[in-house]
């Protein structure tokens, strides 16, 4: 399963072959959101492999116009409601950006649970309910904010940004992996970190403070190549 496609279908298929896959091996693709950094790979991965892509009514009818050939491979799928992909039972869930249904996705399968949900201008109880119990979740750590304050983004992305439909911050992130890791998940992965507004090094100092005391496992999503993480059960 691919969730998103922000980068080009050259690059999806070198990082599958890397991981000894092809697309054809993969059962379908989930697209959290219409922005271009998370479907600009759609329209050739579609042409070239027209894989099921599945997304929420709202992204759907918006990719129906933007991306010429993708209605064959599209599959509208309902917030909070269950559905099958491959065998893997999949839930999407709203999360709180700037645009029209914006989701994250719960995926189970033997008896494993990851969770993802980048993207999100603040941490909403609806948020909190699927991702927690999952083994291992993916969460946001865009920015840190005196570095984003102090930036050179233009005043109105700032405010875009530090929006409660914007993006979650180091400090904000850090406070939602040790909810989940005080419920229980095993392995936080820290993505959608920012190259302007963020370091990997600000980001891993912000949560594992916020882990300190806990089991849970702390990676950080590189910027390019590969990260492998091994989905054990819940500790609760």
């Amino acid at each position: 399963m691919l969730i998103d496609a922000g980068i080009s279908a050259r690059r999806i298929c070198t990082a599958l072959s890397a991981a000894g896959l092809t697309p054809e091996e993969l059962d379908g693709i989930l697209i959290t959101h219409e922005h271009t950094d998370h479907v600009s790979g759609l329209t050739t991965l579609c042409k070239q492999h027209p894989l099921p892509v599945f997304a929420p009514g709202t992204v759907a009818n918006h990719l129906r116009w933007s991306i010429p050939g993708v209605e064959a491979c599209l599959r509208e799928i309902r917030p909070e409601e269950t559905f099958d992909v491959g065998g893997m039972a999949v839930t999407a869930f709203p999360t709180p950006h700037d645009t029209p249904q914006s989701v994250g996705y719960r995926v189970g399968a033997d008896g494993a649970v990851f969770a993802f949900a980048t993207d999100t201008g603040c941490v909403t109880d609806t948020m909190r309910e699927y991702l927690t119990g999952a083994d291992a979740a993916l969460i946001e750590a865009n920015h840190d904010v005196d570095m984003l304050r102090y930036g050179t983004y233009p005043a109105s992305l700032k405010r875009r940004i530090l929006s409660e439909h914007g993006h979650l911050s180091n400090a904000d992130c850090a406070v939602l992996a040790a909810y989940l890791a005080e419920r229980g998940t095993g392995s936080i992965i820290l993505g959608h970190l920012s190259k302007e507004n963020n370091t990997p090094q600000k980001a891993r100092q912000a949560v594992e403070g916020a882990l300190a005391g806990t089991r849970t496992r702390l990676y950080i999503a590189p910027e390019t190549g590969r990260l492998d993480v091994f989905i054990e059960p819940c500790f609760v």
